[in-house]
């Protein structure tokens, strides 16, 4: 097992950003307004990248940067300037899934790592051999490489190369990303960062002599036919670093602050447990269903996934109900309100550090000290009292009965 092993968070916005420093992670993934491979998270201007860089920095945590489309040939002449400037603006390496940015990048902004994106579908020694003599410092492994092999690629590549795997999050139904469907049904394409994500509809036939009339497609007793689960493998980091896996990655940044919070935390826990080969808490397997998530698969990792999905639900027990934006050491705490929050609510604060720690809501009071019977405008500022002192940035969550619920 690797000796240090590193934890990579997913940030969309400078909010995202923040919970991931503040919850543990290592190094932080993001993308610019270009060459990114979501385009519709928020992603980070010019200046909001200057500003990650020295967020990140001054808490010894690194940022990479997404230049992971599959540019078209007149983007090329956009690309140098864009290189010379991530250099320029002091991040630690880019995420590239192209030859030609690979080499563009060697050239235009040779200070930088340089990481092959899991889009470039990376699966086997050879490839991740002929991407390091080409100049990469780290793979970032396809999803659909199993255990067994991760274990070979280690044994048969350059120790000074880095292998990176996810471990977390949302899983496609292609191979790696590699998908055309949406731009075939949309317009928009899946290797641009425009995915509609498709796969995840819901299907009917119509026949061609009966329009209007739509037939159920059956599949698992569901109609939902290319539909995937999300990843889970926190009970298996040990497994993964014994591979010689030395970054575990997140996914999504398309996902929200409060998800980045408690999936960084939950992860950071186990890596250090995993490090010091301890066991694992169930407690933190059990903060995963805490935040939106498909039914969970280990993936391709232990052999044939389970990956299909029948149903379009997603899963949670708890729901983020404030930040907090300051706090003294009595736990008095002036917090930004996310979603509703009544006296008596059952509520747990989420630290960076030990477990989260659980109240019942006591009085609310509005900025001016006036109590009030709940927190009902949205964003709203309010007082409350907390269980224990909690940084800027610590999430207050709602616990629910776990809640089931369709995403846009």
């Amino acid at each position: 097992m690797a000796a240090k092993a590193e934890l990579l968070a997913p940030a969309g916005d400078r909010e995202r950003l923040k919970m991931a420093v503040l919850y543990g992670a290592d190094a932080v993934y993001l993308a610019g307004r270009q060459f990114g491979m979501r385009s519709a998270a928020a992603n980070f201007s010019d200046e909001d990248l200057r500003w990650a860089v020295q967020y990140a920095h001054a808490r010894n945590v690194k940022i990479y940067v997404t230049c992971n489309t599959l540019p078209r040939e007149e983007e090329l002449t956009l690309l140098p300037a864009y290189l010379e400037f991530l250099q320029d603006a002091g991040v630690d390496a880019l995420i590239i899934a192209d030859l030609g940015v690979l080499e563009l990048a060697k050239r235009h902004a040779p200070e930088l790592a340089r990481h092959v994106s899991t889009q470039f579908g990376v699966i086997n020694s050879a490839t991740a051999c002929a991407l390091y003599e080409l100049g990469a410092d780290t793979v970032v492994l396809a999803r659909e490489t199993p255990l067994t092999d991760i274990r070979r690629i280690r044994e048969n590549t350059p120790k000074d190369l880095k292998l990176e795997a996810f471990v977390h999050g949302a899983m496609c139904v292609s191979f790696s990303g590699r998908c055309l469907l949406s731009n075939y049904l949309t317009g928009r394409d899946a290797n641009r960062g425009q995915c509609a994500q498709p796969c995840r509809w819901k299907y009917h036939l119509v026949e061609e002599t009966r329009p209007g009339q739509y037939f159920e497609i059956t599949e698992d007793g569901g109609t939902f036919i290319l539909n995937s689960r999300d990843m889970r493998m926190i009970e298996h980091l040990p497994e993964l670093l014994d591979a010689g896996v030395s970054s575990l990655k997140i996914e999504g940044r398309m996902k929200s602050a409060y998800y980045t919070a408690v999936t960084t935390n939950a992860y950071r826990h186990a890596l250090d447990a995993a490090l010091a080969r301890e066991t694992l808490d169930p407690l933190w397997v059990r903060e995963t269903e805490k935040c939106s998530h498909r039914p969970y698969t280990t993936g391709f990792y232990f052999g044939e996934p389970g990956q299909h999905y029948a149903e379009a639900s997603y899963f949670s027990d708890a729901e983020i109900a404030a930040v907090v934006q300051r706090c003294d050491e009595a736990g008095n705490a002036v917090l930004t309100q996310r979603n509703k929050v009544f006296p008596g609510d059952p509520l747990e604060l989420l630290l960076p550090q030990g477990a989260p720690v659980p109240f019942s809501a006591g009085e609310l009071r509005d900025e001016e000290g006036n109590p009030i019977p709940d927190t009902r405008r949205a964003m709203m500022p309010f007082l409350m009292r907390l269980p224990a002192p909690a940084p800027e940035g610590a999430v207050v969550r709602r616990l629910l009965q776990q809640k089931a619920f369709e995403k846009d």
